[in-house]
């Protein structure tokens, strides 16, 4: 039934094409005798990287700073503060719903200064601070600011690559490069003028990306670290590996078994030892970018669209699972279409367990199904697939789920799609047949989306539009994406109006 509402990696530019030479593909055994492999590393480089479509300088090393990452602290907090003013200089947490049972995604610097983490539970933070003040995310406004922030960032130096909602990475000429201090200072200023000084920013700059990124880190917030090829690996000794970028507590255990317990221990590995260490050509990419070789990743392809969802204490009974659920694979199929692809298979997960005294979740609870289907891009066969997997939920599951995970995959083009001989016929009942059933689907799906667009996102939906505690559903920052403006589903929120917990 339908619903009217009355209201409606980009390549551097100067580096070369030409492959780079190449290692063997075989792996080393991690042990290997340190010593010779320092004394062997810059000659295993003359013959590093066949494959992997891994491309560097063939100039070699970068000896000048050639890369600035920037960083803005605690971004989410510190754009709430910045559109309000009688929140700055105050400890400030974003949560992602109103209640009092959720953490914070994001604090204000006042509060980690204090001891506040993020990722902090409510009550945690209030033991640390009473009076701490907690507001609810707006995905949509932070995606607005960051659109701006570019735009003030392009008038002192290009982006080359956005990498998140809160870091970009440019590329710096050797002009740019020799001024390093003077245009980290520059940046800083143009950003506080546009905006507010409360929205600082950390910068580093280094001959390549992951030692820029390694250099904002260090100094935050509101730094600058600058790390020239000639001071390694002394100026990153005192570094706790735990520190680095891509270095988890799983890869952490990783190093720790190879008898890589420091920085300067890192450093002496070969590329080969690191890529056995990875357990893939990640190590490789890691080493390359410590020792100073720009490397152009291969264009990554798309393989799902999925969206998820901790479900508030009184949303977690079946009726309202199916609803949040619902809107979470409407907005994934979404994706598809305009991705122009198609899907095969839909995943229904989700997870239980309560928090533990060390707010850790109970382990062990979490349940999945997964279905496929001919290729398709309609509203409609994914959500009877995903009927299917509620149906089984209800019957199965073995526990009260906290979350919720809806992902649409098995992606391929339209012009892979292969059509099934058999449903090009009409059905022995003299019915319509398969294909042009899943047609006029199509069109309906593609007919609802164009009335979204042209009247708002509320205009027409499936099923009785529902507001879901924290809303924005399918339309969340992530790590590594920002949300296009036809993610969003609700009104946009106005900058200045604060949505502060009621709790």
């Amino acid at each position: 039934m339908f619903y009217f509402c009355s209201t409606y990696l980009l390549p551097v530019s100067d580096l070369s094409t030409e492959p780079r030479p190449t290692v063997s593909e075989s792996l080393p055994d991690p042990s290997v005798d340190r010593e010779l492999v320092q004394n062997d590393a810059e000659a295993m480089m003359t013959t590093h990287f066949r494959s992997n479509g891994m491309k560097h300088d063939p100039r070699g090393q970068a000896r000048g700073i050639e890369r600035l990452y920037l960083d803005f602290d605690s971004f989410f907090a510190s754009a709430e503060q910045h559109f309000n003013p009688d929140l700055r200089d105050r400890p400030l947490g974003v949560v992602p719903l109103d209640s009092p049972h959720t953490g914070c995604i994001a604090v204000s610097r006042q509060a980690k200064a204090l001891g506040v983490k993020s990722g902090a539970t409510i009550a945690k933070a209030r033991e640390i601070i009473p009076d701490m003040i907690f507001v609810v995310a707006r995905h949509d406004v932070y995606v607005r600011l960051h659109k701006r922030i570019l735009d003030v960032i392009e008038t002192v130096v290009p982006v080359a690559h956005v990498r998140s909602i809160d870091e970009v990475v440019c590329n710096l000429l050797p002009s740019e490069g020799n001024r390093a201090e003077d245009l980290a200072r520059q940046l800083k200023t143009a950003l506080a003028s546009a905006f507010s000084e409360v929205l600082t920013c950390s910068i580093g700059m280094a001959p390549t990306e992951l030692l820029a990124k390694i250099a904002a880190e260090m100094h935050k917030p509101d730094g600058f670290k600058l790390i020239h090829a000639c001071d390694l690996p002394q100026a990153l000794s005192c570094v706790d590996l735990g520190d680095l970028p891509g270095i988890s507590k799983g890869m952490r255990a990783r190093l720790d078994a190879a008898h890589v317990r420091d920085f300067d221990g890192l450093w002496a590995l070969a590329p080969k030892q690191a890529r056995a260490i990875w357990g893939n050509v990640e190590g490789e990419r890691f080493w390359n970018g410590l020792h100073g070789y720009h490397l152009e990743r291969p264009p990554t392809q798309k393989s799902m669209f999925g969206h998820s969802r901790i479900l508030p204490r009184d949303w977690r009974n079946p009726e309202k699972v199916k609803i949040c659920a619902r809107m979470l694979t409407e907005s994934a199929g979404r994706r598809v279409r305009r991705a122009d692809v198609r899907a095969t298979r839909l995943t229904l997960s989700f997870k239980g367990g309560a928090r533990t005294a060390s707010n850790k979740r109970s382990a062990g609870q979490r349940w999945d199904w997964e279905t496929s289907f001919l290729p398709a891009r309609d509203d409609h066969t994914f959500l009877v697939a995903l009927a299917g997997g509620l149906s089984e939920a209800e019957r199965r599951m073995p526990f009260q789920p906290r979350s919720v995970s809806v992902m649409i995959h098995g992606l391929i083009g339209k012009n892979e799609v292969m059509s099934d001989l058999f449903a090009e016929s009409p059905s022995d009942s003299g019915g319509t047949c398969h294909t042009a059933d899943r047609k006029r689907w199509e069109q309906v799906s593609d007919m609802m989306d164009g009335l979204r667009a042209k009247l708002g996102p509320q205009a027409l939906s499936i099923g009785p539009q529902t507001e879901i505690p924290g809303g924005y559903v399918g339309a969340k920052i992530a790590f590594g994406r920002i949300p296009d403006d036809a993610d969003f589903s609700g009104r946009p929120v106005a900058d200045q109006d604060t949505h502060f917990a009621s709790f």
